[in-house]
């Protein structure tokens, strides 16, 4: 078996999963009990809080641990929002947002909010002409993530930044496909909030992490909870915080030259093999995170591609994992113009960093046979 789908989800590292193992044999207490088993456990706690705000570059009192991505992305989007209805009710998301963030959106919708989604260029990147045109004086929030988890274009947030300069905006941004990948530091410095989450970077399901910038006047949405400062409700998962800081310790920026060289073996061996009959869905190199890869095999449909290759071994996707199964096309792709046709022959291809030059060529050699299987048929 060859595994190609690294942005939906990582094997968790022997490490992290000793560390989860450990702490949940020693520090097994409630970490808001006052006794000391709980005492033990609150320490360890803000220990690892301390350490993600090293790693994240912002104040480790502002970080809330949360059970990854999607209720991070809903409880930042909401407690923004509703934190700053009284200046306005104008919410604007990038159309390519992950699934949770449109999943928020539409919450926010039925509670009269009013949402404008902010399409893509062809190149992958938000237009942000589009944006500075649907600003009004109703606007609060724009979430934009930094990363695309469907074809892997960088978002240019220090720009999105400075179209909201003095305008009393929050930006918001789902930073779960680039963290561990890129260094954080200065995009976290610039938001009002961003999301997390520790199975993308090979830590255990089921835990992540929102920060709310601590001079923006961030409240939660949902009121009387007891857990992380107010902002969750429900048992603090101990061990797979700790297992999941043991995973952002260990993520190395650096091995993007390793996926660069592995995306550039691996469009060489397609243009060998299918000459002009794929198109790959990229961003100029610059603003490209190279271990994302979004194409179609032209003619050839994404789904049934996909099934192909798992027959033979190989596991992609079709997007991302979170609307897999969903009849219309992927949301990138429809915020990028594409059309209904193209966009259901779109899959990903996403890479690790277990994957290796030989595994590339066998992928390549596959896709090969089956683009030829399906003209023959």
């Amino acid at each position: 078996m060859l595994y190609f789908d690294y942005a939906a989800t990582t094997p968790v590292d022997p490490e992290c999963l000793h560390v989860y193992t450990k702490v949940s044999e020693e520090y097994w207490g409630n970490t808001s009990s006052l006794h000391d088993t709980g005492g033990k456990a609150q320490l360890l706690l803000e220990s690892c809080r301390n350490k993600l705000g090293g790693v994240l570059g912002v104040p480790p009192r502002a970080i809330i641990f949360t059970s990854g991505g999607t209720e991070g992305n809903h409880l930042a989007l909401l407690s923004l929002a509703f934190s700053y209805q009284k200046k306005g009710k104008h919410i604007i998301i990038s159309g390519a947002e992950h699934s949770s963030l449109h999943s928020a959106a539409a919450f926010l919708e039925k509670s009269g909010f009013t949402i404008t989604k902010i399409p893509y260029t062809p190149e992958g990147i938000i237009d942000l002409e589009a944006l500075e045109r649907a600003m009004t004086n109703q606007t609060t929030v724009v979430s934009v993530c930094h990363v695309n988890g469907e074809i892997g274009s960088l978002q240019p947030l220090l720009k999105v930044k400075k179209v909201l300069k003095g305008k009393d905006i929050l930006l918001h941004s789902d930073m779960v496909q680039s963290f561990g990948k890129l260094d954080l530091q200065e995009a976290a410095s610039i938001v009002d909030s961003l999301t997390i989450s520790s199975h993308k970077i090979h830590g255990p399901k089921g835990v992540g992490a929102v920060y709310f910038h601590p001079q923006s006047d961030i409240r939660p949405y949902m009121p009387h909870q007891t857990h992380e400062h107010g902002f969750r409700g429900g048992t603090v998962n101990l061990p797979g915080v700790a297992a999941f800081v043991s995973a952002a310790l260990k993520a190395k920026p650096s091995e993007n030259q390793h996926y660069t060289e592995l995306r550039n073996h691996f469009f060489k061996l397609l243009n060998n093999s299918l000459g002009g009959h794929y198109t790959a869905y990229s961003a100029p190199v610059p603003n490209q995170l190279p271990h994302i890869i979004g194409m179609r095999i032209n003619g050839v449909e994404g789904q049934w591609l996909m099934l192909e290759c798992n027959r033979k071994g190989i596991h992609i996707s079709t997007g991302s994992a979170c609307q897999t199964g969903k009849q219309s096309i992927s949301k990138t792709l429809e915020a990028m113009g594409i059309g209904e046709r193209e966009g259901k022959e779109f899959v990903r291809i996403s890479l690790g960093r277990d994957t290796t030059h030989e595994h590339i060529e066998e992928l390549a050699e596959v896709l090969s046979h089956i683009r030829q299987e399906a003209y023959i048929s």
